[in-house]
């Protein structure tokens, strides 16, 4: 590592390894193994017969056919703040960043309002027009929900900027260490192994359950926190969160234990169609639905962020297009749209028609 690479790494947004206590809590988990967390299943970052140099140069340096939107993404602004707190609604901020309102909890998942993915001064820039949100357009947060510590689910400007807002953080083991070393009271911090579960209330609860992924900001501190996907069980309604994550057999595990969700939010975007180890196309998507028994697919990780090399509107085609011929109703509204989860019947328009 040169010495100047080594000094971005030590900076503030990088965070640090877990030590002390939280590390010795990471060593006693099954999940952790030879110094590093692991998947259930064997998922290589790389398709076979590929390089990782060759993945960022065509990722982000070779031209590919509309990758990027010519025009201005559409999107509205919601005022938070005077959704009525005893309604079942999400608004959507593009990429995978939510905020929920579910049964009188306001939950703040994956926040990216950045204006790139990455703390560095250049490169992943959002899209033009999906900037619309900041810390201060959100209210009191009961539960800031973060499924993983890359840089486009863990931004480091929008956790300080909410800190005075988060009453309470549920993250990954080891997640915690970047949310202390950035002023949060220990206090607030809620980690969690897979098949572990926080209760909020009588009949409301967070369920934490296994993701296919990885971790890691930059080229440090790899897998050495864990990765997640979430269920918010609450006296209404069963949601599922998946975060990142590819295809595997843990999809079916989790239906078979929960039964029906109302909604899965599940990443469709930034995926490598020969590789669905780590990210689902929407092929996936449609079959992880099935397995979870889920009645509503909301599809998330796109329109924001150039993190593969497919057509920027290719992950909302495809999955509308599927979920039609699988019977399943696909959630797509604007970014910032406030949706009622509560109405099963709306029908959404194909707004990514007609941008270039």
């Amino acid at each position: 590592m040169s010495i100047s690479t080594f000094a971005i790494s030590q900076s503030a947004p990088f965070g640090k390894a877990p030590k002390g206590e939280r590390l010795e809590l990471i060593e006693k988990s099954p999940n952790y193994k030879d110094g590093k967390f692991r998947n259930i299943h064997f998922t290589p970052v790389i398709p076979e017969g590929y390089t990782m140099i060759g993945e960022i140069y065509r990722t982000f340096f070779k031209r590919t056919s509309r990758k990027f939107p010519t025009d201005s993404i559409p999107s509205v602004k919601t005022n938070l703040f005077n959704l009525p707190l005893d309604s079942n609604m999400v608004v959507w901020f593009g990429h995978s960043s939510l905020y929920m309102q579910i049964d009188g909890k306001r939950f703040l998942v994956d926040p990216i309002f950045s204006k790139r993915a990455t703390p560095l001064p250049f490169g992943v820039n959002a899209f033009k027009g999906t900037n619309r949100y900041t810390a201060e357009d959100m209210p009191e947060i009961d539960y800031l929900l973060i499924t993983h510590d890359h840089f486009d689910h863990l931004d480091y400007n929008t956790v300080k900027a909410l800190k005075s807002k988060v009453k309470n953080v549920v993250c990954g083991l080891g997640v915690g260490t970047y949310f202390e070393s950035w002023g949060y009271s220990p206090n607030k911090i809620i980690e969690k192994d897979w098949n572990e579960t926080y209760n909020i209330a009588d009949n409301f609860k967070i369920h934490i359950v296994t993701a296919a992924h990885g971790s890691g900001r930059g080229i440090i501190n790899i897998d050495k926190t864990l990765w997640v996907s979430f269920i918010i069980e609450s006296p209404s309604m069963r949601i599922f969160l998946s975060g990142d994550g590819g295809y595997d057999a843990h999809f079916a595990e989790i239906g078979r234990k929960f039964g029906a969700f109302d909604v899965a939010f599940l990443e469709n975007g930034q995926y490598i169609d020969s590789l669905n180890s780590i990210h689902m196309a929407p092929e996936y998507v449609i079959k992880a639905a099935k397995d979870l028994n889920a009645k509503r697919i909301f599809p998330i990780h796109s329109s924001k962020f150039v993190l593969s090399r497919h057509a920027w509107d290719d992950p909302l085609v495809r999955i509308t297009r599927l979920g039609a011929k699988a019977n399943i109703p696909i959630v797509t509204p604007l970014i910032g749209e406030a949706v009622n989860l509560n109405d099963s019947t709306r029908v959404f328009r194909h707004w990514w028609e007609g941008i270039n």
